[in-house]
């Protein structure tokens, strides 16, 4: 393989690795291989160990410096495309500025950096995290999720990706990998087929990018219950399109384990008086409700929403204040729990039961 060639290959990967760090499902297509910022770094993986110090300078212009932040943006948007709808625009302001919010009061590093982020034309349901704090949400997500709560919780995610710098990490183990098998003479085509099909996010930054939701999420003013709806809306939705969920399957976490591991930060969050087992809300062990499926939502995805509220009841002390009803809504001090429609038990008779048990 002659230099040319070579050099093709590892724009190519690299272009792909370091725009592609989605949420859940697959990989975004490919920017076009003749972006400038992709030729130098190919240009110095040719040169094998002498290459570290370009990788590390050309990942640090485009991960922490405005010029090269900006060029990444400008690449995205020329190669997705950009969705002006002012609604889901303006919904995505609003999240953005609460998770923004909501990061702060956690880790304030996140007003170093700012994020850029639009949504972009692509139909797949996703949203991903790039270097230099870039991000952008899949028009494709919309057609799943309508929940502004739930949507927040991606966004949430693909955020902990950004704050503790997983595209950088991801990005420089793989281009090291890359280097050095240049560098040895090894099949860089193998190579740079790893770091094309591959992330290079470890499920130990699944897991931390999902705990820092759920912490961003309940500072953000979020039904902290999303976190696990969200993963059984989308065990709902993949049983009637299992080939639109292939790819997030075979190389995420599997989302029943994704939705209990949030069921179990709601029990922690609710300082152990609220569980959920399916779809069966219990408070101190005694039956609360089951709520029905309604607003497009399985009878399982609404009962982490109910959850989340009486966690956040607990957590926040509205235990201590009776529960009442404020026409078809319960609620326990300031803190709506469930507003009843077809197919629940009325307002009255779940405040009456959460008094006895609560």
């Amino acid at each position: 393989m002659n230099d040319k060639q070579l050099k093709r290959k590892v724009i190519t990967g690299l272009t792909a690795l370091c725009l592609s760090f989605p949420l859940s499902f697959g990989m975004a297509q490919s920017p076009a291989a003749e972006a400038g910022w992709a030729e130098n770094i190919a240009g110095a993986v040719i040169g094998g160990a002498a290459a570290h110090s370009q990788l590390n300078s050309t990942l640090h212009k485009y991960n922490d410096t405005e010029q090269g932040r900006q060029e990444m943006l400008a690449q995205m948007k020329k190669q997705y495309g950009v969705n002006y709808d002012s609604y889901l625009n303006n919904q995505l302001n609003r999240i953005m500025t609460n998770l923004t919010r909501g990061i702060g009061a956690v880790d304030p590093s996140i007003y170093k950096k700012p994020y850029n982020y639009f949504i972009n034309n692509q139909k797949s349901f996703n949203a991903f995290c790039t270097l230099g704090h870039n991000l952008s949400v899949n028009t494709g997500l919309y057609n799943v999720l309508h929940n502004e709560d739930e949507i927040a919780v991606v966004l949430a995610h693909e955020l902990g990706h950004g704050q503790k710098d997983h595209p950088a990490k991801g990005a420089r183990r793989a281009l090291n990998v890359q280097i050095l098998g240049a560098a040895t003479g090894s099949q860089v085509g193998q190579v740079m087929a790893t770091v094309v099909n591959n992330r290079h996010i470890t499920k130990p930054m699944e897991r931390e990018a999902d705990a820092l939701a759920f912490d961003y999420i309940t500072h953000a003013g979020y039904n902290p219950g999303a976190c696990a709806a969200v993963w059984q809306r989308v065990m709902d939705k993949s049983q009637g399109h299992p080939s639109e969920f292939q790819k997030f399957m075979s190389d995420h976490p599997a989302n029943d384990d994704r939705r209990d591991a949030y069921a179990k930060k709601l029990n922690q969050y609710s300082n152990g008086h609220v569980t959920n087992k399916d779809g069966v809300i219990k408070v101190n062990t005694a039956v609360f409700c089951t709520p029905a499926a309604a607003g497009g939502m399985s009878a399982k995805e609404r009962s982490y929403f109910v959850m989340g509220n009486l966690a956040a009841a607990y957590h926040n002390g509205h235990n201590t204040r009776a529960a009442y009803t404020n026409g078809n809504t319960v609620m326990l001090g300031q803190q709506p729990i469930i507003t009843c429609t077809d197919g629940d038990e009325s307002a009255q008779t779940l405040a009456e039961r959460l008094n006895k048990i609560k």
